[in-house]
């Protein structure tokens, strides 16, 4: 079993953040939602942008979180996640989603929201966004809009989300 080394993307990543957008989305989307978060500045965070690497160092997967809202109080949005298909099912996705919740919680996050499978994200902690009074701004199955906080401690807001304009909705 591979070990994968998770760490904050570099300037010298970024083509291969691309690529591995591009090889495992079946469009270019997702890569041009990173390009156009990556220039706004509302919504990118230095260090929670994550690649998870071979041994030696080699990208094979990501995963991104950016600055959203629920009813105007901060929040992450976690998207995309992304591994080659080479790499997937080995837990390169995994160790990237996981780098990147450390990160923000060494931030002083607290809230995490995620659109994705209900089968793949509880293993992180996330629980459907319902539970907590947070809804998507679009008809979206309960399960999937999916929702974690940080630091059980601190409240977390409720509301709608207000995703960045990258993401189109």
């Amino acid at each position: 079993m591979t070990t994968w080394t998770a760490r904050p993307e570099t300037a010298e990543d970024v083509p291969a953040v691309r690529d591995i957008l591009l090889e495992a989305f079946p469009t270019a989307a997702e890569a041009g939602i990173v390009d156009a978060l990556r220039a706004d500045p509302g919504a990118w965070l230095d260090g929670l942008s994550m690649i998870a690497a071979t041994p030696d160092g080699a990208p094979v997967g990501y995963a991104l979180l950016t600055r959203c809202h629920v009813d105007g109080r901060p929040a992450l949005a976690l998207a995309p996640c992304a591994v080659l298909p080479s790499a997937q099912r080995t837990g390169a996705g995994s160790a990237a989603i996981r780098a990147a919740l450390d990160a923000a919680r060494a931030m002083g996050e607290n809230l995490v929201l995620v659109l994705g499978h209900a089968a793949y994200y509880p293993r992180f902690g996330f629980v459907p966004a319902s539970r907590l009074g947070i809804r998507a701004p679009f008809d979206v199955p309960d399960e999937a809009m999916m929702a974690l906080a940080l630091d059980d401690a601190r409240p977390v807001p409720t509301g709608t989300i207000q995703y960045p304009p990258a993401f189109g909705v």
